[in-house]
């Protein structure tokens, strides 16, 4: 492998979201099939009496020695496959039954999440007593170099060598092996932590309660074994590469870092910035730089929030001195719901009183008010009916039939047929916002008894509503901690900060234009990130060739 390729590659490389375990993971493949260091003629090739299932003496017949047809078969001249058992000097695993645990003795009792990553982590250890520990040292005792591989559990493949001595107690979930003389023992965990033989790791675990990895099968998997001088150049060439993943995953993470903190306070200037030039100054400076701080799929939903907190609050677009006033707009909804009161399809006051500024939830234009959302909106929820998911399996699939986060399914009815907004009125989707809360439905469709359905004087007004309620902290118009649930009442106090009718129409056409520039960068950067997959299987290609 050639350092100096991935540093002049790295840039584009690291825009593949797993760039670096990946590397890290290609690294090890290279080093036990031979493939990361020149070999030595003059090496002595290792020679170990015993190896089981084996009827060659050089140990070279993989498929008739172990069996196994997904393990490769080009090894170098030099390199001889064993089983693990015949390279081990002890493999044993814990206690059974979980020994009595106390504090004083402060013998450390270690489980599977104390083998973390290379490492034996001791700040997660319970304690055991002497004379319960004397028994078990008597199996297990462990000493420098040891092997400790968690062999119980979703972690079954993690391990870590013991840089000390220090006694311990060790439970089912975690196997210790001791690696003989013809062994260099970071070339055999190099080697257990390879893709190739964590993958034989698997293969033979009994899928049960817990994924177990018995030790009559731990000593059955294959190891490729190099001469031992050659272990010890692996070794080392592991390390240098592996310490240069560690340089690009670091110059990665800073970097991520930098356009994160810029990417932050780019949109805290424009989601708290004052008006005037310094609010279209951030906004230029953010719009300009947009290709190269987007880097996530996460910035450009952080952006899409921006955008919608911005159209709610007068932020952006300019505000019209020639638009007819929006008490206009308010005279115009109460005619409409006195108008279906008296052709008893609405019931209720139809009276629209504004409400303080203070009470909505930030600063608006002058020309802005500040009303109930109740008292805009005209509730048509009366007329949703719920049919059971058997029910809709006996009919045809013609209409959609809406949930709380959007079609669900189809079914052979409609009940509504005219663009109407939905808001979800239960369920976690009104905390975690995997999909909008608000949303316009079209044509002909059904709605169940999980979305409230709400109608409006125009389409647009409807858009500028759904833009609101999609912007804002629903969290305290919410009831219910198991199931959230946003019953009409709550729903009808949420203070709505409404603008003249055309800069609703100005607004929604705004965020439509900065929403499909949200969807072009999310097709930029799946296409960057594909492009990047693509260099990086180019340049560990040639790598491996190299």
């Amino acid at each position: 492998m050639n350092p100096a390729q991935l540093h002049s590659h790295f840039d584009r490389i690291s825009e593949a979201p797993d760039a670096i375990p990946r590397l890290r993971r290609f690294i090890l493949d290279l080093a036990v099939r031979g493939k990361l260091v020149q070999q030595d003629p003059n090496d002595e090739p290792v020679s170990i009496v015993d190896i089981p299932c084996s009827k060659q003496s050089n140990g070279r017949g993989m498929r008739e020695n172990l069996g196994d047809d997904t393990w490769p078969n080009d090894l170098p001249e030099s390199w001889r496959w064993y089983r693990l058992g015949a390279v081990s000097q002890q493999i044993t695993d814990g206690e059974h039954a979980t020994p009595p645990r106390i504090v004083e003795e402060e013998i450390p009792l270690v489980t599977a999440k104390n083998v973390r990553n290379g490492f034996m982590d001791y700040g997660y250890t319970d304690w055991v007593s002497f004379e319960t520990a004397n028994r078990a040292w008597i199996r297990c005792r462990p000493a420098v170099g040891d092997v400790l591989l968690v062999c119980v559990g979703a972690t079954t493949g993690r391990l870590c060598v013991l840089r000390d001595a220090r006694d311990m107690v060790l439970v089912r979930s975690v196997a210790l092996i001791r690696p003989n003389s013809a062994v260099n023992v970071n070339y055999f965990a190099l080697t257990l932590r390879s893709p190739m033989c964590q993958a034989q790791m698997w293969a033979k675990v009994k899928m049960t309660a817990q994924p177990c990895l018995y030790i009559n099968r731990i000593k059955s998997l294959p190891i490729p074994l190099p001469p031992l001088a050659e272990q010890h150049c692996i070794v080392a060439k592991v390390d240098e590469l592996m310490a240069l993943c560690d340089q690009l995953e670091a110059a990665q993470a800073e970097r991520e870092s930098r356009r994160d903190r810029v990417v932050a306070a780019s949109l805290h200037s424009l989601n708290n910035g004052a008006d005037g030039e310094a609010f279209r100054n951030h906004a230029r400076f953010y719009l300009n730089c947009l290709p190269r701080l987007t880097t996530s799929l996460e910035n450009i939903q952080q952006l899409r929030q921006t955008i919608l907190s911005l159209a709610i609050r007068g932020q952006l677009v300019p505000q019209g001195p020639n638009d007819v006033p929006v008490s206009e707009l308010l005279k115009r909804i109460q005619a409409e719901k006195a108008r279906l009161v008296s052709d008893g399809k609405l019931r209720g006051n139809t009276k629209i009183t504004p409400i303080e500024p203070e009470e909505g939830h930030f600063p608006i234009p002058a020309s802005w008010v500040c009303v109930q959302f109740g008292e805009i909106m005209i509730s048509r929820d009366g007329e949703r009916i719920p049919i059971s998911k058997e029910e809709r399996s006996q009919r045809k699939k013609v209409y959609d039939y809406y949930g709380a986060s959007g079609v669900i399914d189809k079914i052979d009815g409609y009940l509504f047929d005219k663009p109407l907004l939905l808001i979800g009125e239960d369920g976690a989707n009104l905390i975690n916002r995997s999909t909008p809360i608000a949303f316009i439905a079209r044509g002909k469709y059904w709605v169940n008894n999980h979305a409230h359905v709400l109608d409006g004087i125009s389409e647009d007004f409807l858009r500028f509503i759904e833009l609101h309620i999609n912007a804002i902290d629903l969290k305290p118009y919410l009831t219910g901690a198991a199931q959230p649930k946003m019953n009409q009442a709550k729903m009808n106090s949420i203070p709505i900060a409404l603008p003249p009718h055309a800069e609703q129409h100005r607004i929604v056409a705004k965020v439509d234009e900065l929403m499909g520039l949200c969807d072009r960068l999310e097709a930029q950067l799946t296409s960057t990130q594909t492009e990047s997959h693509r260099l990086l299987e180019v340049v560990l290609r040639e790598a491996l060739s190299a």
